[in-house]
């Protein structure tokens, strides 16, 4: 891990979206870092009714094309989740689009869900589909479509039995739009025409960190309501904090990394006490150590996902927040992750 974290380092001083595809072709060549032993088993955890190894997860838009998610396991991530996938290619904002904020350790990026396509993503998708592992799909819209809740529908048809879970991306603040759909009269019907496909797989809703607070109770009686199995708290944001430092802090586009931990840990635990015990949630959003991780844990994440942590710190942050974790479950008296979901 260390050799990749100094690679990490020098992919730093490219542009990113360079950096980004030549970690993506150094993944598919094998070149890619892997985990050494099993997971520990305190951190096993079910989610959804998905078994997991251990609850640290890949967020999308890392691997948008599913191109290399059997490498991105062997680092150690209990589950990643590849796209965001449209059912037309398309490739997106135009670049830059993708700013670190050095200061910050945080990432500003106005990408539009640039892709391959359907077609190609489930191709891709159909040669891996006899080995183990948790792989989850992020579908989406694409830029200029004419019917949005069709584009979730066709790629959901068309991916059943490749994936191990399919996110509902309504939140992305680069698609136009886009996030009227959590509005409760486009999310009803989204949902339903999402439930009415009988997936075989657990289907999840991923929110925006921008919401009210009052609108986690109504989206939690919306999923309960469709028979989705999960929420995914939060995608990027389009405030800005007054803490923020970097240059590129006033980039258009989503905010992520540290700067919005606070406020989508918050609602994690806002989901928590909206929906009990029973509704999967995944916490995402600064999630750069294991006191990050065990902080929306504690909230109410019963597992949590991360990426932009992966660009500051390399690979070997994979490994360092499964140890944490094992520390302080072991320090607070739990016997396993799922023991400290939502202790507060």
């Amino acid at each position: 891990m260390m050799l990749h974290d100094k690679a990490t380092h020098w992919l730093k001083g490219l542009d990113p979206e360079r950096a980004h595809r030549l970690g993506i072709l150094g993944l598919k060549a094998g070149l890619g870092p892997r985990q050494r032993g099993a997971d520990d088993p305190r951190l096993a955890i079910r989610l959804a009714g998905i078994d997991l190894p251990n609850p640290i997860g890949l967020a999308a838009g890392f691997d948008k094309n599913a191109e290399a998610p059997d490498a991105l396991l062997a680092m150690g991530f209990g589950f990643v989740e590849c796209g965001a996938v449209t059912p037309r290619p398309q490739d997106g904002k135009p670049r830059p689009r993708i700013f670190r904020l050095e200061d910050d350790e945080a990432v500003i990026n106005r990408m539009g869900f640039p892709n391959q396509g359907l077609a190609r993503f489930r191709s891709n998708l159909a040669r891996r589909a006899r080995r183990g592992g948790v792989v989850g799909v992020n579908i989406g819209a694409n830029l200029d479509s004419e019917d949005r809740v069709a584009d979730y529908v066709t790629c959901l048809e068309a991916l059943q039995g490749l994936a191990q879970f399919f996110t509902v991306n309504v939140s992305s603040p680069n698609t136009p739009g886009l996030r009227t759909l959590q509005s409760s009269g486009a999310l009803d019907t989204l949902l339903a025409a999402v439930a009415a496909i009988g997936s075989q797989v657990p289907v999840f809703l991923k929110i925006a960190p921008d919401i009210d607070d009052s609108e986690a109770g109504v989206m939690v009686e919306a999923v309960a309501r469709h028979g989705l199995d999960g929420v995914i708290v939060s995608n990027t944001s389009i405030l800005r904090p007054e803490s923020l430092k970097s240059a590129n802090m006033g980039e258009a586009g989503g905010l992520s990394g540290p700067p919005i931990f606070e406020r989508s840990t918050q609602l994690v635990r806002l989901f928590r006490e909206a929906a009990g015990p029973d509704l999967a949630i995944i916490g995402v959003g600064g999630v750069d150590s294991a006191d990050a991780a065990y902080a929306k844990i504690r909230a109410g994440a019963n597992a949590i996902q991360l990426y932009t942590g992966l660009v500051y710190h390399g690979p070997g942050l994979v490994q360092q927040i499964k140890d944490g974790l094992v520390e302080r479950l072991q320090a607070d008296g739990f016997a396993s992750v799922s023991e400290a979901v939502g202790a507060g």
